[in-house]
């Protein structure tokens, strides 16, 4: 049984770092001395080995919490998320890739380079997909992204970017009907709801876990792919509403 200050002294992690993993319910000493002093046995510093690890490799305390309660979680459980964890890094890249590549075709095709793209346009395209991969390590469990990877493939990429120019449309269809103060009940804002309501089950696969953690996102940040968030989510508790009326008319 290792005390606490013995085990932050061969470790390298701080005695007071132990004592948040217990606070968290992360790592929890199996017992205790008389006096009421921590006392860690070998499971738990095999345990500590496992977060020190996860901690390498990018995942939050919350994150790596989740990883071990997995039952028969195991080191090759660490490399599985790892390959995940890369994969997903890969794909943002290539969205950064074809974002580039849309700007440089434009830059081509313009009689004035100058003036087609600007450099903040650039800047934005770089900082949006950075802070997209930051948000999704910050609002999707690892368990979540493996599905979305799962589902994006089912999808295919070509359905995918029908989506993404279809969003648009609707989403200017929407705010049209808000602003003209149109009633949710009414059935051109009903037929509206249906579509929004079936690209999200059709991005999600219907999974509610994936879908409040979209909305949470949404929820929390200023802006989104250059979207204002506020505006979305009058649009998001507007099409809630018209859901709403058509419950209570079923």
């Amino acid at each position: 049984m290792w005390k606490v200050g013995e085990l932050a002294g061969r470790t390298g992690v701080s005695v007071r770092g132990l004592h948040h993993y217990e606070e968290i319910g992360l790592l929890v000493p199996s017992g205790r001395t008389e006096a009421g002093h921590r006392l860690y046995a070998d499971g738990d510093v095999l345990r500590l080995q496992q977060i020190a690890s996860l901690r390498s490799l990018g995942f939050s305390l919350g994150e790596i919490r989740e990883c071990l309660d997995i039952p028969g979680f195991t080191p090759v459980g660490v490399i599985e998320l790892h390959i995940a964890r890369l994969r997903e890094r890969i794909e943002l890249e290539q969205r950064l890739c074809d974002r580039l590549e849309a700007v440089a075709a434009r830059l081509s095709a313009a009689e004035d380079p100058a003036g087609a793209v600007s450099a903040g346009e650039f800047v934005e395209t770089v900082m949006e997909v950075t802070k997209m991969s930051e948000r999704i390590e910050k609002y999707y469990t690892p368990e979540q992204r493996e599905q979305l990877e799962r589902r994006r493939q089912e999808v295919g990429e070509q359905r995918i970017r029908e989506v993404e120019a279809e969003w648009p449309v609707l989403m200017q269809q929407v705010r049209t009907e808000m602003e003209a103060g149109t009633d949710p009940a009414d059935e051109r804002v009903q037929a509206l709801a249906r579509r929004w309501m079936g690209l999200v089950e059709e991005m999600t696969g219907g999974d509610e876990g994936i879908r409040r953690s979209v909305t949470n996102m949404w929820q929390q940040e200023d802006t989104l792919m250059g979207i204002n968030t506020a505006h979305m989510r009058e649009m998001m508790a507007y099409i809630s509403r018209a859901s709403e009326a058509a419950n209570q008319h079923e």
